[in-house]
């Protein structure tokens, strides 16, 4: 579709983002709430301003100008507002050819027949709720030291009442990138039927992630309703996924030969970068192609989203794990049930399976450091449980307590650090703890990893991944490009790529949930 170049050249952005931020640069769990407490710690004088750096912004504030929340404000209003092929292209929008209301009984009334299933460009949904009173209040995450009360609104998603594409002329493509992920075939078939009911004829899936895009042989798959009707009865990714890919450049060599209008990216951090890097390539070589990213990661580590979609059920499937450790060590003589579950920058999943399950004796995750050995290590605790109950149960993440292990460094197709086992670790340790000290102990290691992702997704899962998949192409019709389809606080949102590829989503030690945990568990400290 032809339409004409805005003049203005200001539209693209230099600033390269990163794929992966190193751990030096990762915060736990935002910088907000560290800030504060710095600040508070602090002895200042009238004199002096305060200023620190708001989360994640660009702008230092002095929280004694009484104008500071307007400033913050007005930042966070331009960090996530949505790019748009507008910024590059003078457009009319054309009214959409998405409406149910031919499906709805008329009623000859016209003000009650009157649809209302549109979302205004102005509507916003509120990021956070809770006023904490202090940053020592569990969970606190504060902008300034009093931790004032500030409105950050983050746009709403859903269809449009105008488009900026013409359906009939769109080429769509989507793509499945990193390992797999309960949900992902269920958000292909909805992106699928989602663009045929604006009117799309023209959609493709990419085979095996980014390689799709580069290797020779790997043929796009022509996608239709009729296709992937039933793929959501099955686990995996019916376009195949692959990690790594080629350069950013090659991929929209392609994309720019294949003659796509719109690319529905489905992954992680990794793969959210790639399509921000993607879209950024694409504004520079002035493409009229919206890039859309639908979150997928069953550790639930991307920034400010409620969840990503495949967590529900990957947490579901690692409470099985956990009950059938726990009944092998219920079972056995000194037993000691040892899961590892996946989280290589995150201890959500561990942290919510051994809430589910009510079954774990410790937990241990990659956020809160521990030691093994010594008067307060884990060991030592183990031991007072088979002396008090006779048996225990540990689960522990993936990436907890690497700092124990050496690590070559090397890392996978994506970029990312290849952890050393800790599961192995602590399963040889605890044996050689216990020959050691003369107490027999049966120890029986479960490491579901593949089988908590493998599978098809569960019904809170498949809700998630409908509504995500449906607001991607709703997304992308409005014209937005580099914007992540997401749930946040409920409601269901867009955001900038950008706001999201910071650094992973962690834990906060300081949370509630994780107090939560402790609780259920009733371990101590172990450092």
């Amino acid at each position: 579709m032809a339409a004409a170049l805005k003049s203005s050249s200001s539209f693209y952005s230099t600033q390269q983002h990163q794929w992966l931020l190193s751990k030096k640069d990762q915060s736990l769990h935002g910088s907000s709430h560290a800030n504060a407490k710095q600040c508070k710690s602090k002895k200042i004088t009238k004199l002096a301003p305060l200023c620190v750096k708001a989360t994640s912004s660009k702008v230092e504030l002095d929280f004694n100008d009484p104008s500071w929340k307007q400033k913050f404000q007005e930042d966070w209003e331009q960090r996530f507002s949505l790019p748009s092929i507008t910024d590059i292209y003078d457009l009319k929008p054309r009214p959409t050819t998405f409406s149910l209301k031919k499906n709805r009984t008329p009623t000859g009334d016209e003000n009650v027949d009157m649809w209302n299933g549109y979302v205004n460009n102005d509507d916003r949904a509120l990021l956070k709720v809770i006023k904490y009173s202090s940053p020592t209040s569990a969970g606190a995450e504060c902008i300034d030291p009093e931790c004032s009360w500030v409105e950050q609104w983050v746009h709403r998603a859903g269809p449009r009442k105008e488009i900026y594409y013409e359906p009939e002329e769109v080429k769509a493509a989507i793509v499945t990138c990193g390992g797999l992920c309960p949900g992902l075939n269920d958000v292909i078939r909805q992106i699928v039927f989602t663009l045929e009911t604006y009117g799309v004829k023209n959609i493709v899936g990419i085979p095996f992630g980014y390689r799709g895009f580069f290797e020779k042989g790997l043929k796009e798959m022509p996608l239709s309703r009729h296709l992937v009707e039933n793929i959501n009865l099955n686990g995996g990714s019916f376009l195949g996924v692959s990690r790594g890919g080629a350069k950013t450049s090659e991929i929209v060599d392609s994309i720019q030969a294949r003659r796509i209008d719109m690319l529905f990216v489905l992954g992680g951090n990794g793969t959210h970068a790639g399509a921000n890097a993607i879209h950024e390539e694409c504004r520079k070589r002035k493409l009229k192609v919206s890039v859309v990213a639908v979150p997928k990661t069953i550790d639930n580590d991307i920034l400010l989203m409620d969840k990503t979609f495949g967590f529900d059920t990957a947490v579901e499937e690692a409470q099985r794990a956990i009950n059938s450790a726990y009944i092998e060590a219920r079972s056995a003589y000194h037993g000691i049930g040892l899961v590892k579950l996946m989280g290589r920058s995150s201890g959500f999943i561990a942290m919510h399976a051994s809430l589910s399950s009510g079954q774990v004796d410790v937990c241990l995750i990659p956020e809160v450091p521990f030691t093994l050995d010594g008067e307060l290590g884990v060991l030592q605790h183990l031991e007072h449980l088979l002396k008090t109950k006779g048996f225990c149960v540990v689960c522990v993440a993936e990436a907890a307590g690497q700092d124990l292990l050496q690590n070559s460094g090397a890392t996978d197709a994506s970029g990312n650090v290849i952890l050393s086992d800790i599961g192995v670790h602590m399963q040889q340790k605890i044996k050689t703890h216990f020959k050691d000290i003369g107490v027999p102990a049966d120890v029986k290691y479960i490491d579901p990893t593949y089988m908590v992702r493998a599978c098809r997704a569960n019904a809170s899962d498949a809700i998630l991944c409908t509504v995500l998949g449906q607001n991607a192409v709703h997304g992308a019709f409005a014209g937005f490009s580099g914007i992540t389809s997401c749930i946040c606080n409920t409601h269901y949102v867009y955001l900038p790529i950008t706001e999201v590829i910071k650094a992973p989503k962690r834990v906060n030690p300081n949370s509630r949930m994780w107090h939560r945990c402790l609780t259920s568990t009733g371990q101590p400290d172990f450092h």
